[in-house]
């Protein structure tokens, strides 16, 4: 029983090892077989099947009379399916992807309001919402504009400013 507990151990700790050392031995055994393993020999994976083998094939020492045999046989099994399931939820993680930043463009026409007045021949700050969030951006404008007052983005300057006009109702 202290082979297949050594075994699961040795498993959490390869799979905190992964944490820090990510894609190293997908590194060092690039090329090796095209392919042919397609992520089956990453170190979560390895993990996985390793600490599923030594625990499981402890349980089932330790709770039936079956023997060695009928453990290791139990710990494999066990080992594959934890290996599977760890290459497919790496697989759909790798396959998920964000929406693209936003860029300068994207910030034309965008309304905003005004937190600190912008004088007219320097900067103030403006509160924009960029992908749904609230982002300040330093704003310059052909007008004073007070505190508080709605704004129109006329051309973004630089990533962190922009051109506004004041909404005229």
């Amino acid at each position: 029983m202290g082979l297949f507990l050594g075994l699961g151990i040795a498993g959490i700790v390869l799979l905190a090892l992964s944490l820090v050392f990510d894609g190293v031995l997908e590194g060092v055994l690039d090329g090796v077989l095209d392919g042919l393993f397609d992520g089956w020999l990453s170190l979560p994976v390895i993990a996985g099947f390793v600490s599923m083998l030594g625990f499981t094939g402890a349980i089932v020492l330790g709770t039936t009379g079956l023997g060695t045999t009928a453990a290791t046989v139990a710990g494999v099994l066990a080992g594959l399916l934890a290996a599977r399931l760890t290459w497919s939820l790496s697989r759909s993680l790798l396959r998920d992807r964000t929406a693209a930043a936003p860029r300068q463009g994207d910030l034309l026409g965008t309304g905003g309001s005004v937190v600190t007045a912008i004088p007219a021949d320097g900067y103030g700050e403006v509160m924009l919402r960029v992908g749904g969030q609230p982002v300040k951006f330093a704003a310059k404008s052909a007008t004073p504009v007070e505190r508080g007052a709605e704004i129109w983005v006329e051309a973004a300057l630089s990533a962190t400013s922009v051109l506004v006009r004041p909404v005229e109702r």
